[in-house]
């Protein structure tokens, strides 16, 4: 080689720039085969921890070998997107508050994939997912170098905390795998486990998700156990507590970037979950599709909503929230009257 040469980057290296120009904050390669967490996974199923998330098993086979989503593809680009972790701790979860993941992210994948076809100089066959395919994504990502699986389920990178949302795009083409994310280290730290109002940690690194309040507010769609009411406190939907007590969040998570389509929409902006429940419940649902439209609260539809404002007014209403509630007895929704019939009484006894 002639001096002053320069070595072409190779095109794992270039994938990876592009990736990052395209906003994704973490990359990491990996080859397809056989899930390493299968067993685990089944194990989970089988103790009925996913609870009415039927689309879990029904997907197991593919889950258990990451070839079969896609016939002939054999690497993963696996991508990790920041959402914020620095911002204040509200009513909603974090990463809810503003446009959709799965369309954000799908969109950027898609954009990647169309390079990726231009940079080889033909078809790459392939496909992107974002928490909607039979794929076990923190496998993929541990594998691909980006985290390990903390105490509370979720992948935790060590530059970035947890507060992001993990993307996939399986494709045709063999590329050079990184190193696998082998170290454990959340040490002898519990916070997640013993900060869980609802006891969904049943053990490191397994969750109960009947348990879980994300699931409780948003996947569960008939009524609350009302065991499980009171530890909901004033959380609408999704939670973040088992993130918020993880010293890795503590010290690395970042603020979202500005702009982000992960912004908090004015729907939601600085309310309090009093203010919040009190509005959705007497919201209709024209007023629904307009300021939620590209959101993801929309998974848990109004009514899910609905009934979960009138469990948080159960728990932190006052007096002055009586009147919504009895106003909500009529609404058409079964499941609504239920729970601000509950929330009601929560009141009255107080």
């Amino acid at each position: 080689m002639s001096v002053g040469a320069i070595t072409p980057a190779s095109l794992e290296t270039r994938i990876k720039a592009q990736a990052f120009g395209l906003g994704f904050d973490l990359v990491g390669i990996c080859a397809l085969g056989p899930a390493d967490t299968a067993d685990a996974f089944d194990d989970w199923l089988s103790r009925g921890y996913a609870g009415a998330m039927a689309y879990l098993p029904r997907g197991r086979d593919k889950r258990r070998d990451s070839r079969l989503p896609v016939p002939g593809a054999i690497s993963a680009i696996v991508v990790a997107m920041n959402y914020g972790g620095r911002e204040p701790s509200g009513p909603v979860a974090r990463y809810a508050r503003g446009d959709d993941y799965h369309d954000v992210m799908l969109e950027r994948l898609k954009t990647l994939h169309g390079w990726l076809d231009n940079e080889v100089g033909e078809p790459v066959a392939g496909k992107p997912y974002v928490d909607t395919g039979p794929l076990l994504e923190r496998d993929l990502a541990r594998r691909a170098g980006l985290g390990w699986f903390g105490k509370n389920t979720n992948l935790i990178n060590p530059t970035l905390g947890s507060f992001f949302f993990l993307g996939v795009l399986l494709v045709g083409i063999d590329l050079a795998a990184d190193a696998p994310f082998e170290a454990d280290r959340c040490g002898s730290c519990t916070r997640c486990l013993e900060a869980c109002p609802t006891d969904a940690l049943v053990d490191p690194r397994v969750l109960d998700a009947t348990r879980c309040i994300s699931y409780l507010t948003i996947e569960l769609k008939d009524a609350i156990p009302p065991a499980l009411r009171r530890p909901i406190g004033d959380l609408i939907y999704g939670c973040d507590i088992c993130q918020d007590v993880c010293p890795w969040n503590e010290r690395f998570a970042r603020p979202r970037p500005d702009p982000s389509p992960y912004a908090t929409r004015a729907a939601l902006g600085g309310k309090d979950a009093r203010t919040l429940a009190r509005e959705l419940l007497a919201m209709s649902d024209a007023e629904f599709r307009e300021l939620f439209a590209r959101s993801p609260m929309k998974r848990a539809k109004l009514r899910g909503l609905k009934r979960n404002a009138a469990v948080v007014l159960g728990n932190v209403g006052t007096n002055e929230d009586i009147s919504v509630l009895e106003a909500a007895l009529a609404d058409r929704e079964p499941l609504v009257r239920e729970h601000a019939d509950w929330a009601l009484r929560q009141l009255r006894d107080r």
